[in-house]
């Protein structure tokens, strides 16, 4: 059973919120048609996280309106991926927004607590592969995860890596962000003990081919338990996480 629908039952339960409301919350309009967009107010009742703006191509009257329509109908907690600054900057004044440049991501509202079964590692090859990474890590904190950061470990220095083994054997689910050959994810994969999510970057030089290297390595990962996203795409990887590290929560 989705996770929000049984809180609202717990709720019921507990004599917290009446019969009627409950019912109100579950069938009030599954989305809000304001013309440019129509926001999806069910996502969270469906899949059990809230959706999620994606900033690229949105002007930033656009994203407001969005904004309003979501904090309106009771959204805590707002992720908007693809963010530029500039765009940033406009939202900020018209509410409180907390914009992270590196990551191109701006967050509305307060992270919530961490819920998921265990912790979530984002590791990155090198520093270059950062900002994917910071997407990755706040997209998942953003949907209740605790997430340890493990910066330029790749496999140039594995010794860093190594360093790190507690932290790797005590996660629940580790995203494995690198560009150039994409070595990290299969050399993670092969010391977890948990599900691996790989992200190939556009990190490299001219025969990366813009990640397409890196992909096609983590694609012919030897290693088992590794699944794979697309380039650049940290927000999926830490969306990916967070699914994975609530699956004993969703009952």
């Amino acid at each position: 059973m989705n996770s929000e629908i049984r809180k609202i039952l717990e709720s019921v339960q507990r004599g917290d919120v009446s019969v009627d409301d409950a019912l109100l919350a579950i069938k009030k309009e599954p989305f809000e048609d304001i013309g440019y967009a129509k926001v999806d107010l069910h996502r969270s009742i469906r899949q059990g996280a809230a959706e999620v703006i994606y900033g690229a191509g949105k002007t930033p009257e656009q994203m407001i309106g969005i904004i309003h329509s979501m904090r309106k109908n009771g959204q805590r907690t707002i992720l908007i991926t693809r963010l530029s600054s500039e765009a940033a900057a406009r939202i900020s004044e018209v509410c409180p927004l907390d914009y992270h440049a590196e990551a191109r991501v701006g967050v509305i509202g307060e992270f919530p607590q961490p819920c998921g079964i265990g912790k979530i590692v984002v590791a990155t090859g090198g520093t270059s592969d950062i900002p994917v990474a910071e997407e990755a890590a706040l997209t998942a904190e953003a949907h209740g995860n605790e997430v340890i950061r493990l910066y330029d470990v790749g496999v140039a220095g594995l010794h860093r890596l190594l360093a790190h083994m507690d932290e790797i054997m005590g996660a629940s689910v580790i995203i494995a962000i690198a560009g150039m050959e994409g070595a990290l994810a299969s050399v993670i994969g092969g010391l977890a003990d948990c599900p691996v999510i790989a992200v190939p970057t556009s990190i490299g030089y001219g025969a990366s081919f813009g990640g397409v290297s890196a992909l096609l390595s983590m694609l012919n990962s030897c290693a088992s338990g590794i699944s794979v996203v697309n380039i650049d795409n940290g927000f999926g990887a830490g969306y990916l996480a967070s699914m994975i590290n609530h699956m004993e929560v969703r009952k």
